[in-house]
């Protein structure tokens, strides 16, 4: 008696773990067709899947064939549906991979289909048929479903182009550019420096017949270089200068050059100028 008691227990725990261990996903009435563009019914390919064994031939997919599967799938051989459902074809040769994913109802029934379109080129030029093979699991302790379910022979058209393999684009290091930049211009465009230049010749009669016309007199220049020589003469030579740095400037000298040269002498322009034409406001209001 005492045998038997100890027994049971280990009975119940050898017979719940084979129950655990039989849960597991899989799938049922599964139906695999291959059907042509414009295919009436019964036409084309089809046939069963089994769970465990794989078709004994491959399944030629045309190029403009439709491959169809249509299953239910089961926890414990009940109807449920899966947190993932895929098919996983697998070039032979490389080990590429690509997978498609199955629309699955509450009930477990199942299904997908693609053409050659949907498939990456890798595998449209693979030298041996895809390793078909269904994945189903989710969470919980079921283990999940995957298993090779048949083959798949890629027919391409002999008489069309075979698809290339192109490359994607990738950041990464390429070679150096080197720039072959235009040589920096010495001088402005012809054509406009003739036109400013003519512009600044065609104000200097202008200006003599305003200084006739207001009245302007030679005769003051000694008196004016006389009360403020060093300011007239500063500001005189000052004007020379500044000229003279901007047809530097036309002619060879840079932006970043010509600036210090132009700051110092304006503001020495600046500073005479003040002086002298203080200067000559002062005769002015003396009615000189």
């Amino acid at each position: 008696m005492r045998f038997l008691r100890s027994l049971i227990p280990s009975v119940l725990v050898l017979g719940a773990g084979i129950v655990e261990a039989a849960s597991s996903w899989s799938f049922d009435e599964a139906i695999i067709s291959v059907n042509g563009k414009g295919a009436g019914v019964g036409a084309g390919f089809k046939d069963k899947l089994s769970d465990h064994v794989p078709l004994s031939k491959p399944v030629e997919l045309g190029q403009a064939d439709t491959l169809k599967i249509i299953l239910t799938a089961t926890e414990a051989g009940k109807p449920k549906r899966p947190h993932q459902a895929f098919l996983l074809l697998r070039d032979q040769d490389t080990g590429l991979e690509t997978s498609f994913p199955l629309t699955v109802k509450d009930s477990g029934k199942g299904k997908v289909d693609f053409t050659q379109k949907d498939l990456p080129v890798q595998l449209l030029t693979s030298s041996q048929p895809l390793r078909a093979t269904l994945l189903l699991a989710s969470f919980g302790t079921s283990q999940g479903f995957s298993n090779h379910v048949f083959n798949l022979n890629v027919k391409t058209d002999p008489n069309a182009p075979q698809p290339k393999y192109e490359k994607p684009l990738r950041y990464g290091k390429l070679e150096e550019i080197n720039h072959i930049f235009k040589a920096d211009p010495k001088s402005g465009p012809v054509v406009i420096s003739v036109f400013f230049v003519l512009a600044v010749l065609a104000t200097v009669p202008i200006l003599f017949g305003t200084w006739a016309y207001l009245g302007a007199n030679l005769s003051h220049l000694s008196k004016a270089t006389a009360a403020a020589p060093i300011s007239h003469g500063l500001f005189f030579s000052s004007i020379v200068c500044m000229e003279g740095i901007f047809f530097l400037y036309y002619y060879k000298w840079s932006l970043f050059k010509t600036l210090p040269f132009a700051g110092v002498v304006g503001l020495v322009t600046f500073l005479s100028g003040t002086k002298a034409l203080s200067e000559v406001q002062s005769r002015r209001l003396a009615a000189q």
